[in-house]
């Protein structure tokens, strides 16, 4: 089932996400409805938080950009990016490279605006998954990125809470604009 996306103004957006602790079908159901409206939106990724939900839940899917090249290691063996997607990742957590690349983002919940954003160039995640097993996933690439910006989501830190000061100032009337609108809601 498709979902609302709360957009930018939504307080649920700002909220760090629970741990879940226990993976039932209640998780599982949630989760198959986020790739639906993650598909839906083409989107790369999705946080349970851009659906209303406080969580520490996930998923994401880069198998269909190909202007943007990954890397992936899944429990230390190199796999195809692609051919690992889609990923739900439950209680992430990650460890940041300290070399840095600033690359463009935008956000579904952040409709038509696209800012760069410095981030780690490669990331290593660890995460629950539905069958409640421990996955490692080392990452590069448009996945090291998407990693970083939905596990921000978990935490309630927005791509352009990341981005230069000048962007800010570039984007404030915008984002101003968006907030009042989806305030309301």
């Amino acid at each position: 089932m498709k979902l609302a996306i709360a957009k930018y103004g939504y307080p649920i957006l700002r909220v760090k996400g629970k741990r879940v602790e226990k993976i039932d079908e209640r998780v599982r159901a949630l989760a198959a409805d986020m790739l639906e409206t993650m598909r839906g939106a083409n989107g790369v990724g999705l946080a349970a938080q851009q659906i209303g939900r406080a969580l520490q839940l996930t998923v994401l899917d880069i198998s269909q950009v190909q202007d943007r090249p990954s890397t992936m290691k899944l429990n230390g063996k190199e796999v195809d990016p692609a051919a690992a997607m889609p990923l739900i990742l439950i209680n992430p957590r990650l460890k940041l490279s300290e070399e840095k690349i600033l690359d463009s983002e935008g956000c579904l919940s952040i409709p038509d605006i696209t800012a760069d954003v410095l981030r780690a160039l490669n990331v290593t995640a660890w995460a629950q998954t539905l069958d409640e097993s421990m996955i490692e996933i080392e990452a590069g690439g448009l996945l090291a990125r998407a990693l970083q910006h939905e596990v921000d989501h978990l935490n309630g830190v927005l791509f352009i809470d990341r981005v230069s000061s000048a962007t800010k100032v570039a984007l404030a009337s915008r984002l101003k604009r968006l907030q009042k609108e989806n305030s309301k809601l």
